[in-house]
């Protein structure tokens, strides 16, 4: 996985992210323009079109996320549209993009954890990026997060301890007025605290259904998004199988506006769930790395288990495990299936 290291300005972050990670770039455009030949009659013109209803709410309220992704388009000699469009890619398509996850946050007095398998196409698994950024203003926390290359927001955490995961979830509709669910993640990322990232979600919206887990060494709460509303979850909700946990898949767990329900796009969401929970039921008072690392292993229900391989009608498999310690500020990233690992990295912001 290639290390991509930026510093500055906004334009000059995504510059830089651009020309390091050119090659990624254009590999992720290829697989989504692909992706989208396979499974729809969108065209990538269309793709854009649709993605630029989110410009204006951009330009004016978030215009540093604007100038990194035009930043990107330069660096990587693409067009500024092309990279938005990666941005919103989950907006882009109801019912496209379907990529699993199992993520979880568990805290006790001593110790704060955030984890995560992120699951989706071998064909994407090139395109994934360790990604380093240092902003020039020095009231906002370093970054450290694996993304797709080209996204300016995913998976990791951040100077203050504090750290992200998403999971996937389907349900209908898109309000191009909130934020998009990417960016949502980087907006937590540029928070000092969870209280300040899940404030700052809570005033602006998400704009398509997803779950965020936010965490920090006070413990984690989960925003199950709509392009309605948001559900907290917080530790130890009534569903949970033991009270320092946030638990989540790909599918609601919690009641929306307007009665809407997700699509149950990966039958085994409620199979790896229950089982997250049942092991993590059988775990000791105390989160540790090695219990983590084995939870993530699991592969009852193989090959739609918690470590995932796609096998027959299964197209997706776990591309990368991540282990945060918020407490200490760093995070292990285990690239490719946790039980046949390609290589270990280490993030610290």
């Amino acid at each position: 996985m290639r290390t991509v290291v930026c510093h500055g300005s906004p334009y000059d972050v995504g510059r830089q992210h651009g020309e390091q990670a050119s090659k990624e770039i254009h590999g992720s455009l290829d697989f989504y323009k692909n992706l989208l030949r396979q499974k729809s009659s969108m065209g990538w013109a269309e793709v854009c079109r649709t993605a630029l209803k989110f410009q204006p709410l951009l330009e004016t309220t978030f215009p540093n996320y604007m100038q990194e992704i035009r930043g990107i388009a330069q660096g990587a000699g693409v067009d500024v549209k092309s990279v938005l469009a990666l941005n919103v890619r989950t907006e882009i398509a109801y019912g496209m993009f379907d990529d699993g996850c199992t993520a979880f946050s568990w805290r006790n007095p001593g110790a704060s954890f955030l984890a995560q398998n992120w699951d989706w196409e071998d064909d994407q698994a090139p395109n994934l990026i360790s990604l380093h950024i240092t902003p020039l203003d020095t009231s906002k926390p370093t970054i450290h997060m694996v993304t797709e290359a080209g996204i300016i927001g995913k998976v990791g955490l951040n100077s203050k301890g504090v750290g992200v995961t998403l999971n996937a979830v389907k349900a209908e509709g898109v309000d191009f007025t909130r934020l998009p669910c990417h960016l949502a993640l980087r907006l937590a990322l540029e928070s000092c605290s969870r209280v300040d990232a899940i404030g700052k979600l809570g005033k602006v919206g998400v704009a398509s259904a997803c779950h965020i887990t936010i965490a920090d060494y006070t413990g984690g709460t989960g925003l199950e998004c709509s392009s309605m509303d948001i559900a907290w979850l917080n530790m130890g909700d009534f569903m949970e199988s033991r009270p320092d946990v946030i638990t989540h898949t790909n599918h609601f767990v919690h009641n929306h506006k307007n009665d809407l329900k997700s699509v149950m796009f990966m039958p085994d969401s409620e199979t790896r769930l229950a089982r997250l929970r049942e092991l993590l039921a059988q775990s000791g008072p105390k989160p540790e790395f090695e219990r983590i690392e084995e939870i993530l292993k699991d592969e009852k229900g193989y090959p739609t288990s918690i470590c995932r391989q796609a096998k027959g009608e299964n197209t997706t498999s776990t591309l990368f495990s991540i282990i945060m310690n918020l407490r200490q500020l760093k995070a292990t990233v285990i690239v490719g299936r946790p039980v046949d690992p390609q290589g270990v990295l280490e993030l610290k912001p």
